[in-house]
């Protein structure tokens, strides 16, 4: 054992521990939290740490690093469980295993209004009405969304838009909306289309067949053809979709997890199983320390998915289906059911259609890795031919790339992304609302951005290996005497990046800093498709930035620009009335009826909308 664990006495230690339950963290030397755990009974728990038979390479060389444990007692093991998932987030040890995608995830929802409105939601359900899903994907939610405005014509307006309609919306012309903001469909049909779609989305869509099929006949019989061939298109769609549906079964709502092991890495594919369709999947890849069996992985990935502060709002299935018994598997099956109310059984050695789900999760799971593991190494080919353009002697670590965007010099933004080893860095990407500048000078724009990204940086801060300027030689003199004057010994190499005379993808020129020295790299060096790749990834961050500062711009402009409006009343005349647009149409009387809104102003707010 290490000195640390020499220093650690843990038989004095461990005289003092308690029998409860409770959660305890070591520490090593450098007093950073190495492990995390939890335990029914504590002293029980630790005592095992130092038995001269420890079971794998991985418990032996945690406790060569322990240098001190602290303790926290809780009332219950599922109080532990979520105390340890908190502490796991927050200190990320090197020997727990991490996972760290926690997002919640979208669904969709169906309200609880007199005209129910279909959309799209995530997070707390704090929102009356029934939710589907969930989906692992927004995009996924938006391509139910669009195929559900073709099936039925149910609203998807905001409550404060559909209030304030006096004439059917142009989704109405298109189709999409049966218009019951103005009475163009009876309270009666429209509960039934919200009735149908809901059938729809639990998976009964020939219950829905059925149904249409009928009303159709009756409405045939009743010598309204117009709605009969509403009906009809209604079917046909229907049944065009069922050809086109997800894989489908009999499963009601079960959770399939696949997992595939290389080596020292691990990818857990999860198929999401509701009303006998895969509604989608999603691959995660933890940080699992060496000898980490599947049925302990397996334990601790379902309790930090599942089983964390965002329990209440997760969507717990009835069913888990594994490859292995996870660890603790009858101690997580108490705590589902503490925590949700909700018993949900853990299937092995499944058979005929559950035996297809866990095959495909299981080469989903070897294909995300391989996947990510072929696109690693391609990115570490990039970088050592990168490496061997520039020759730096401690070779690339990390880069960053700025550019600007802006129309005409209005709302212009900078960007500044970050590439390490692994490919792009996006939680250390930047934007920079450029202001008190000439509209329209990039190179003040350029010294800006520098400014804001290290104009506050010490002499002990590492700084990239290179920094590219997305622009010509004017760019990159205006970086290059930031850098001068910022006097950091350890200074990045400047590089611009010019475009070709045709602004084709290969023709770029690289200038290098100090000398200007200009650089062709063939257009199938990988060193120059990396460049390419984070010149591009700047540029649409950039723009991307701009264009939600020029849109939110565009909404607000008009109205910033009245005496007596400032943010506050500004949200509320665009979300009680549900738009510009909506705002400029209002009289005073309806500007009244806007919260915060006086007779006073709302005569000045339409005089001075209607100045012309």
């Amino acid at each position: 054992m290490s000195n640390s664990a020499v220093l650690f006495d843990h038989k004095s230690f461990l005289k003092s521990v308690t029998h409860q339950s409770g959660v305890y963290r070591m520490y090593n030397q450098a007093q950073e939290v190495i492990y995390v755990g939890k335990a029914k009974d504590l002293k029980k728990r630790l005592a095992s740490y130092f038995r001269k038979d420890l079971p794998n390479n991985k418990t032996r060389s945690l406790v060569s690093h322990i240098f001190f444990i602290d303790v926290t007692v809780t009332h219950s093991e599922t109080e532990a469980l979520l105390l340890e998932n908190n502490y796991i987030k927050k200190y990320l040890p090197k020997y727990n295993i991490l996972l760290r995608d926690d997002k919640s995830y979208p669904y969709l929802l169906i309200t609880d209004h007199k005209h129910p409105k279909l959309g799209s939601h995530r997070g707390a359900k704090k929102i009356k009405g029934e939710y589907f899903g969930p989906y692992t994907t927004v995009g996924a939610v938006w391509e139910s969304l669009r195929l559900m405005q073709k099936l039925f014509p149910l609203r998807q307006c905001e409550d404060s838009y559909y209030r304030a309609r006096s004439r059917p919306c142009l989704q109405y012309q298109l189709g999409r909306c049966s218009a019951p903001c103005v009475g163009k469909i009876s309270d009666d049909d429209y509960s039934e289309q919200v009735k149908l779609a809901k059938l729809f989305l639990r998976g009964k869509s020939n219950l829905v067949i059925d149904a249409l099929v009928e009303k159709m006949d009756a409405a045939s019989m009743a010598l309204e053809f117009e709605q009969a061939a509403s009906f009809r298109d209604q079917i046909k769609t229907l049944r065009k979709v069922q050809q086109q549906q997800f894989v489908s079964g009999f499963a009601s709502e079960l959770d399939v997890i696949g997992v595939f092991q290389l080596k020292q890495q691990v990818c857990l594919h999860m198929l999401y199983i509701r009303d006998g369709k895969v509604l989608g999947s999603k691959s995660f890849f933890p940080k699992v320390p060496e000898d980490t069996s599947i049925s302990e992985l397996l334990a601790s990935f379902i309790s930090q998915h599942y089983l964390n502060n965002d329990v209440a709002n997760r969507h717990i299935p009835r069913e888990i289906v594994v490859s292995e018994v996870p660890e603790d598997a009858k101690a997580l099956s108490r705590m589902f059911v503490e925590l949700t109310g909700k018993e949900v059984k853990f299937s092995v050695n499944v058979k005929t259609e559950r035996a297809q789900y866990l095959r495909l999760a299981n080469t989903n799971a070897e294909n995300a890795l391989l996947t990510k593991n072929s696109e690693k190494e391609s990115i570490t080919k990039r970088f050592e031919a990168l490496n061997e353009v520039f020759e730096l002697p401690n070779g690339i670590q990390t880069m960053e790339c700025f550019d600007i965007s802006h129309t005409m010099g209005q709302q212009t933004v900078a960007s500044c992304v970050v590439f390490d080893t692994n490919g792009p860095l996006k939680s250390a990407y930047r934007r920079y609302n450029v202001h008190g500048i000439t509209p329209g000078d990039d190179y003040a724009a350029m010294s800006f951005a520098l400014n804001k990204r290290y104009g506050k940086v010490s002499a002990e801060t590492d700084l990239p290996s290179i920094v590219f300027i997305d622009g010509g030689k004017g760019q990159l003199a205006r970086a290059e005497d930031f850098f001068n004057q910022l006097n950091h010994p350890n200074p990045p190499l400047l590089v611009g990046i010019a475009k070709g005379e045709s602004r084709k993808p290969g023709l770029e020129t690289l200038i290098l800093a100090g000398s200007h020295q200009l650089i062709n790299l063939p257009a199938h060096s990988p060193a120059l498709h990396l460049i390419q790749h984070i010149r591009d990834e700047s540029h649409r961050f950039a723009i991307a930035g701009h264009r939600s500062k020029r849109q939110k711009h565009a909404k607000t402009s008009t109205l910033e620009s009245i005496p007596g409006i400032g943010q506050k009343k500004r949200q509320a005349l665009l979300k009680y009335l549900g738009g510009l647009q909506e705002v400029k149409n209002a009289d005073v009387a309806t500007l009244c009826k806007v919260p915060g809104i006086s007779e006073t102003l709302a005569q000045t707010i339409y005089d001075s909308l209607h100045d012309n």
